[in-house]
């Protein structure tokens, strides 16, 4: 008899137009790293929420733990049963620090009831180093770390609970590859003791490196299981996740590279990006590469006048434009997609038709004061079709949309603005491998169209994959500038460290 944690036994969810999960039966063993796999809508999140309590399964199914079934009602009950989760979205509180946010409803305190601040910081310090990653300060404000920091907090928050499973949900997505070793080594070290892990990615290459078994969804049902994720085929797992195989995981395109459309000279933000000057060509793909924190965001900010400037100049086909903020960028055909979705790139209380069609309202759906709702449905509708955006319809407000779908309504409202110059921060970050693919092809799409495309990218094989020319940052500067035919991995690496 297998040593199982956790079961699922006929698990279902069903949601106003749309069925989840349907019969979802299979087991988790003890001390493993098992992998969820699926396309972004696949089920695999919804059958999180179920096990960590903020939702309820249908009538007719079971979950049992250590050998006996268990009803979760909340979250609150699911931290008590041992589970802990660190969300693929962050749920810090932005105005609290670290150490505060790290031991939140479970402080540390002494013989009087007070909290032991002193322990409580001396203990964050312990998790943080732990970690590998000594940089943070527990004092530190939430608000003020970057996306990939928040994430890091989120996993010491998780792990200090020690809990005896704990679920993550594609935890790598804004961690370099020295955070992401760090992450990996403690993972190794807890399954040692015991500690079992859930662990949701669309890294194809991360299955094997940490996954012991794996189970497939895909439109709401399981697919396949994988008993060792070490040797198992490649193009077996995705074909079972997309159902088909992917014959080039980046289409193939002929550059058709023209004149500078772009170009930027002397931008600078203090104290964190210096003299950064490049230029963008028509029909060109230029990749950005270099650690976490080595300016590559701040860059793309200060272009679209998103964080102020103290010089710098901005021109499109050799014409100086002013672009002190996102309104004018978007005026000037500039589309910035953000690496933080769900802060900076959607309206979460607005729908998927709404959020599409919001930088294009004056241009192209509006008649003076009159909006044309058909032709605004009709663009969303066709938007959702071509990046296949899981959703009930065009009017689902965009919260309740999955990770990698509410990615793919920003990618959308960018494409139906039909601008020029595209800047994409981690465009196919928490997008799963089926969806990547066609979001290469669109990319594909617009340059050979004639627009220029920035991309914004952690991940080395995607920017020697789709791109033409890569810039490398380090600390705020621009360290090299690479033809596709000279970059390799190695050579990018080493002007990024």
């Amino acid at each position: 008899m297998s040593d199982s944690i956790l079961r699922f036994e006929n698990i279902s969810k069903t949601f106003p137009g749309v069925k989840a999960l349907k019969n979802i039966s299979f087991e988790i063993h003890r001390g493993d790293v098992h992998v969820l796999l699926g396309e972004n809508g696949a089920g695999k999140s919804t059958l999180i929420k179920i096990l960590t309590g903020v939702y309820q399964a249908d009538e007719g199914g079971t979950i049992y733990l250590n050998g006996a079934p268990v009803k979760i009602h909340d979250t609150l009950q699911s931290r008590k049963l041992g589970i802990g989760t660190v969300f693929q979205e962050n749920s810090l509180i932005p105005h609290l620090n670290v150490a505060e946010n790290v031991f939140l409803t479970r402080e540390l305190r002494n013989a009087s009831g007070t909290i032991d601040w002193k322990r409580t910081y001396t203990e964050c310090e312990r998790w943080i180093s732990e970690l590998g990653v000594t940089h943070i300060d527990p004092h530190a404000q939430v608000r003020k770390l970057s996306v990939a920091d928040q994430q890091i907090v989120e996993i010491i928050k998780v792990f200090s609970q020690n809990p005896s499973i704990v679920i993550l949900d594609e935890p790598t997505s804004s961690l370099s590859d020295n955070e992401i070793s760090n992450l990996f080594r403690i993972i190794e070290t807890l399954k040692k003791t015991g500690v079992t892990f859930i662990y949701v990615s669309h890294r194809m290459e991360e299955i094997k490196q940490i996954g012991d078994r794996a189970t497939v969804f895909r439109d709401g049902e399981l697919t396949g299981e994988i008993e060792n994720c070490k040797t198992a085929d490649m193009d077996q797992i995705i074909n079972m996740i997309v159902g088909r195989t992917l014959e080039e995981k980046f289409p193939h395109r002929e550059s058709r590279i023209g004149d500078v459309m772009f170009e930027v000279k002397d931008i600078q933000v203090p104290d964190t990006i210096y003299d950064i000057s490049f230029t963008l060509r028509k029909g060109e793909v230029l990749g950005f590469s270099g650690l976490v924190g080595s300016g590559r965001t701040s860059t793309a900010k200060a272009i679209i006048g998103a964080i102020p400037r103290t010089s710098g100049e901005i021109f499109i086909n050799g014409q100086k434009v002013k672009v002190t903020n996102p309104a004018e960028a978007i005026a000037n055909g500039i589309g910035y997609l953000p690496e933080d979705r769900k802060t900076e790139g959607l309206i979460l209380t607005k729908s998927v038709k709404e959020n599409i069609s919001l930088p294009s309202l004056q241009r192209k759906f509006k008649r003076g004061f009159i909006l044309d709702g058909k032709k605004e449905r009709d663009a969303a509708e066709e938007y959702r079709d071509k990046l296949r955006i899981k959703t009930p319809g065009i009017n689902r407000l965009s919260k309740f949309l999955s990770g990698g779908n509410q990615q793919k309504v920003v990618f959308a409202k960018w494409l139906c603005s039909e601008a020029s110059i595209y800047i994409f921060d981690e465009p196919t970050r928490g997008i799963d491998v089926g969806a990547k693919s066609e979001i290469y092809q669109i990319i594909n799409n617009l340059v050979g169209q004639g627009a220029a495309v920035i991309v914004i990218s952690s991940e080395l094989p995607e920017i020697l994959g789709i791109c033409d020319r890569v810039i490398v940052m380090r600390d705020g500067r621009i360290t090299a500038n690479i033809d596709r035919a000279d970059a390799t991995q190695e050579k990018i690496m080493s002007y990024s460290i």
